[in-house]
């Protein structure tokens, strides 16, 4: 071979190396995201692939489907998901499919302190985090917003009597505990002392059976048994009490005394994410309050980024500001993971509540 025909070879070769190079950085600049619907609107990644040039590729899915595509793949697949943070510890010890997180390379002044503490602590597995909190929701009462001092307990005063509403669900024994001055979570891995607080509580609801107007099973339910009067104090959901503040001026969500029940939706990281440094960049963007704020217009619920809040519509914003103040988001109550054989326990509680004349 000539040597001028050797120089083109060589260049040739040098061209498909830089192709092939140039290649792989483009296909490492994309961030495969598994989230729920809502969570990733479309005005907030358009910003941030504007901002980082970084491609998202979004599947939308719930807790079930995440662990099962995880699992299928044993944490491939995936750079970002979002599961609830009851379903990371358990997952994580049984199949190894996240890896932890560097709490360093996040922008941890933009969390709720209490919101990222309690997500750390349950979403933790032999000393490595697996979680941080994104997406929360809350369930307390929906009353008339001038009644704030309001517990759990008030479901069963005569005040209200034949004027209540809640559902025969597990979040209804859990507030009712807690009101009661016991803590089931700590209680949860003794189920002999976990039992013994479900009776306490089953007594008490079957005592009060008469206080019930209607035991409801859907939102849209409740809202018409409030904004008709038929109901004056309920049991439920704060973007509920939120939606009628908004329609009435004076019914509203309000975080009980003894704390309301709050549930999480993560961001954690795949086992075999290949994109951990965009998974970072896109917690670290959508963790900005005012970026956080449209995540709540398009998933109806609030992010635990710090003063979101203020940039959210004033109605929101207002109906928020009501229902809590530092003191009552402290005491919110997260949902930790469910051990095995707590929710039959629960079920024939519930059961017997039902049926109790």
């Amino acid at each position: 071979m000539s040597r001028s025909a050797q120089k083109f070879h060589r260049s040739l070769l040098a061209v498909a190396v830089l192709g092939a190079s140039l290649s792989l950085s483009v296909q490492a600049e994309e961030l495969r995201l598994l989230t729920w619907g809502g969570y990733a609107p479309q005005e907030v990644i358009d910003q941030f692939e504007k901002e980082t040039g970084i491609e998202v590729k979004v599947t939308k899915s719930n807790n079930e489907d995440m662990i099962s595509k995880l699992r299928a793949t044993r944490g491939a697949g995936y750079d970002l998901v979002q599961p609830s943070q009851d379903r990371i510890n358990g997952a994580q010890k049984e199949y190894r499919i996240y890896k932890p997180i560097d709490l360093s390379k996040l922008e941890t002044d933009h969390f709720i302190a209490s919101m990222l503490d309690a997500t750390k602590k349950n979403t933790s597995v032999d000393g490595k985090v697996y979680g941080v909190p994104h997406i929360w929701g809350t369930s307390g009462l929906i009353a008339n917003s001038s009644q704030q001092n309001l517990s759990f307990n008030d479901l069963c005063s005569d005040d209200f009597k034949g004027k209540v509403s809640y559902r025969l669900k597990r979040p209804t024994l859990i507030g009712f505990a807690f009101a009661m001055g016991e803590d089931p979570f700590a209680a949860y891995n003794d189920q002999k002392k976990y039992a013994e607080i479900l009776g306490r509580v089953e007594q008490k609801l079957i005592q009060c059976k008469d206080n019930v107007k209607a035991y409801w099973s859907g939102g849209d339910a409740l809202i018409n048994l409030l904004r008709s009067g038929e109901v004056t104090l309920a049991m439920g959901w704060d973007a509920g009490g939120w939606k009628l503040h908004k329609e009435t001026g004076k019914i509203n969500f309000v975080a009980p005394k003894s704390g309301a029940l709050g549930w999480i939706d993560t961001f954690a990281l795949p086992a075999k994410g290949k994109n951990d440094e965009a998974a970072y960049k896109w917690i670290n963007f959508v963790m900005q309050p005012e970026i956080a704020a449209k995540i709540t217009d398009s998933a109806g619920n609030f992010t635990a980024s710090v003063g979101a809040e203020n940039y959210v519509s004033k109605a929101l914003s207002n109906s928020y500001k009501i229902s809590y103040n530092q003191a009552s988001l402290d005491n919110i109550k997260w949902y930790p993971p469910v051990p095995a054989g707590l929710e039959q326990l629960e079920g024939k509680t519930l059961d017997r509540i039902k049926a109790a004349q």
